[in-house]
């Protein structure tokens, strides 16, 4: 799906327009998210995996809301840098912890955001809630179906949140589109919703070891290679699907207020192969909702022509929701009516090219992507506002017992 300039004005405008007052844009933007929880003081919390998802997290963390006293990583070296990261903010050093249980013991929390490998999410949970600790978790929730249901009956045994990091769910742009678009009906009847995320490039990651004598076979990985590219390995991840297509299949869930009844799919290590991976290259996948309604997920790793986006498709228009940051709308019959408007077409690199954010996106300084339209309401959000979003919601949550927005049920529909 690639829309000419000309296109992108004409449905970016539709969408501002059929959007206009929608109370989720304000409600979830910037703005309301700056005074901190209305009691109680900011969050004591901890972050569990310093990597890259996890440093994205961390990033997007405000001190009025949540207070990070420990990180803890199997790599001392993610730790460290997280922890100077903080410093160098003028933020409070946090204490850099190896094992799990140790800070657990040891550190006076109330919470933990966990971005570890997918295999490791039921385990890590599970011992966090355990302990007494609310949690909120990356997505997928678990690696499979008892995972799901270990950290479930975890969180409901202890009396403790548990949410998933699906991050679209606390996007202002989505909640606007299902608002003000969806539930208007101005798609009229949605049978169809295309999911894509399109690249032309392997998984695969450099990265050395943070010392000669490190063994993560301690850890339960094979080598350094399986600890840093887990996601190629079917022991630790499910690959595209689950990395990058559980979020697409969280909103079609949504948006469909259902769960797929089946699916069929193809795909297979079609290109990279020979550097070793196990996981598919290449993923095609349709699933069937009830009243006749279906929803494919493609991801290939030889063609980024498509890029990422979600395409709903009812009987009066399309919404388009394109690298979480823009959208546009189009009534049946009206895509491609000229308007005289010259736009500029987009340059650079796209926004999203990785199953996580990239580091460059959540830096917390510089990088602020929101265009606001003469109407006053905003064209094109940031991405990272949404994993603001998410964490100031899961501090409020703890505090004042407002509901979230995900939660385990919705996120074992999607995994």
């Amino acid at each position: 799906m690639n829309l000419t300039p000309e296109q992108q004005a004409i449905g970016r405008r539709n969408f501002m327009k059929a959007v206009a007052g929608v109370p989720a844009l304000g409600a979830l933007g910037a703005a309301a998210a700056l005074s901190g929880p209305k009691r109680g003081g900011p969050v004591k919390a901890a972050l569990v995996g310093a990597g890259g998802e996890g440093k994205v997290l961390l990033n997007q963390c405000m001190k009025q809301w949540i207070d990070i006293r420990a990180i803890c990583d199997i790599n001392p070296l993610h730790a460290k840098t997280a922890a100077e990261g903080m410093e160098k903010k003028g933020l409070r050093k946090p204490t850099e912890y190896q094992d799990l249980k140790t800070m657990l013991e040891k550190e006076d929390l109330e919470a933990v955001i966990i971005a570890t490998p997918l295999w490791t999410h039921a385990d890590v949970t599970v011992a966090a809630l355990d302990a007494g600790k609310h949690v909120l978790c990356e997505k997928m929730m678990a690696y499979d179906v008892a995972g799901c249901q270990r950290m479930a009956e975890a969180a409901r045994k202890n009396n403790r949140i548990l949410e998933i990091g699906y991050q679209r769910f606390y996007n202002p742009t989505y909640h606007a589109a299902y608002e003000g678009i969806l539930k208007k009906g101005l798609l009229g009847d949605v049978h169809y919703i295309r999911t894509v995320w399109h690249r032309n490039k392997s998984w695969r990651r450099e990265e050395k070891p943070p010392s000669k004598d490190f063994d993560p076979k301690q850890w339960g990985y094979e080598n350094w290679d399986h600890l840093v590219n887990w996601r190629l390995y079917k022991k630790y991840s499910r690959g595209l699907l689950a990395e990058l297509g559980s979020h697409q299949i969280a909103v079609t869930n949504w948006f469909f207020d259902g769960v797929p009844e089946a699916v069929y799919s193809s795909g297979g290590v079609y290109r990279f192969g020979k550097e070793g991976r196990e996981v598919p290259d290449h993923v095609f996948a349709t699933f069937e909702y009830k009243g006749g309604r279906t929803a494919t997920f493609t991801s290939v790793e030889s063609n980024s022509f498509d890029d990422t986006y979600e395409q709903i498709m009812g009987t009066k228009g399309t919404l388009i929701m394109r690298k979480e940051t823009e959208s546009f709308f189009f009534p049946e019959g009206d895509a491609a009516k000229p308007t005289n408007i010259e736009v500029t077409p987009r340059t650079g690199n796209a926004l999203v090219d990785a199953s996580e954010s990239r580091i460059a996106d959540a830096s917390g300084g510089g990088h602020n992507r929101t265009v606001v339209s003469q109407t006053g309401s905003p064209d094109k959000f940031d991405r990272v506002i949404a994993y603001r979003n998410e964490i100031n919601a899961f501090c409020a949550s703890i505090r004042t017992g407002a509901p979230l927005n995900v939660g385990p049920a919705k996120a074992s529909g999607s995994a």
